[in-house]
């Protein structure tokens, strides 16, 4: 008879209204011999923290009108590890995520490597390294070229009507677009 405690998996809630990186991250955890479940909005999420009881959760920052920042005291009330993903990283809003009770809060893209280390590794606030010393600081240019990108992929690539959100004339868009991504 085997007297040792039984080793439950880890059962990963991922929370992102980008649809193939949710499927793919949800694929690579289950790989992994991981529990993994996927949904795109907050109410899903909610009923999956009752349903599915997640250990564990990845959430992105931005969830097409919602902030993936009120999902974050759920999860700590309900004693669920979280990481937080962002598109565009700033140091304002890491520090906003893991202040509300993440355990760490990663830039995209990010593979299923990091996001382990960071579920299951140290918790940000235990390694004593502030957010910003995890990584460099994206330029302003880098943070603008994010940012339209984020914007045009909202519009569905309609210059017109993201040029009109962004509050730029089309063509300034247009060329702004014709550069590549600053480093």
């Amino acid at each position: 008879m085997n007297t040792e405690p039984a080793i439950e998996r880890a059962r990963i809630l991922i929370v992102d209204d980008d649809e193939p990186f949710r499927t793919r991250l949800a694929q690579a955890f289950s790989s992994r011999d991981y529990q993994a479940l996927s949904v795109a909005n907050i109410e899903d999420a909610r009923d999956a923290v009752s349903q599915f009881m997640p250990t564990h959760a990845v959430v992105d920052l931005h969830l097409k009108t919602q902030s993936g920042l009120d999902l974050i005291p759920l999860f700590l009330v309900s004693k669920i590890k979280s990481v937080v993903l962002t598109g565009y990283g700033s140091v304002a809003t890491a520090l906003e995520a893991v202040r509300l009770g993440a355990i760490n809060y990663l830039a995209k893209p990010v593979g299923v490597e990091e996001l382990s280390l960071a579920l299951f590794g140290p918790p940000l606030a235990q390694t004593g390294l502030q957010p910003e010393e995890t990584e460099a600081v994206p330029s302003l240019t880098r943070v603008e070229w994010e940012h339209i990108q984020r914007v045009l992929r909202d519009c569905g690539g309609n210059i017109t009507r993201a040029a009109k959100k962004l509050g730029l004339h089309r063509q300034a868009l247009q060329r702004k677009l014709k550069h590549p991504p600053p480093s």
